[in-house]
């Protein structure tokens, strides 16, 4: 390796260096801006902030797999409504989906049991199987915060 190849490496390693040196300068220092009451805030508050406000106007794709117009089917559709109406006004789209009408739709999602919903978005996708009665552990899992 000649003088002439270690020259361009050397370059390289100090504006890397260079690069870091302003970044960790920008979030030391002018990511910092003074709060109503004196208290410093930093970006990563502002983001979480700015993302549990984004949380609460997340659009939710929902599809409920029930089976004809069992008892249970009738419960998971009247509860998922209710759910969906009470915490998720005006933000969510719920499709419901008869196995008897639409099987192939069923065998695309490996439904096993029903009535299952599939939350689709947000990400991640997830699967409750029931009649939809436990609202607590409904809105855990659709990461939804109960309203107070």
């Amino acid at each position: 390796m000649s003088k002439d190849d270690k020259k361009p490496v050397k370059q390289t390693i100090e504006n890397v260096n260079e690069k870091w040196s302003t970044i960790f300068y920008a979030f030391t220092e002018n990511r910092k801006r003074k709060t109503e009451n004196g208290l410093f805030m930093t970006d990563t508050t502002e983001k979480y902030e700015k993302a549990l406000e984004q949380e609460d106007q997340q659009s939710y794709v929902l599809r409920l797999y029930v089976v004809g117009m069992t008892p249970n089917s009738i419960r998971a559709i009247e509860n998922i409504k209710r759910i969906c109406e009470e915490h998720l006004k005006g933000r969510y789209e719920l499709e419901i989906v008869d196995i008897y009408q639409n099987p192939v739709l069923a065998q695309g999602e490996q439904i096993i049991a029903a009535p299952t919903l599939i939350k689709n978005l947000p990400l991640p996708l997830r699967k409750f199987i029931g009649d939809m009665s436990q609202t607590e552990r409904i809105l855990l899992g659709l990461d939804v915060r109960p309203k107070t």
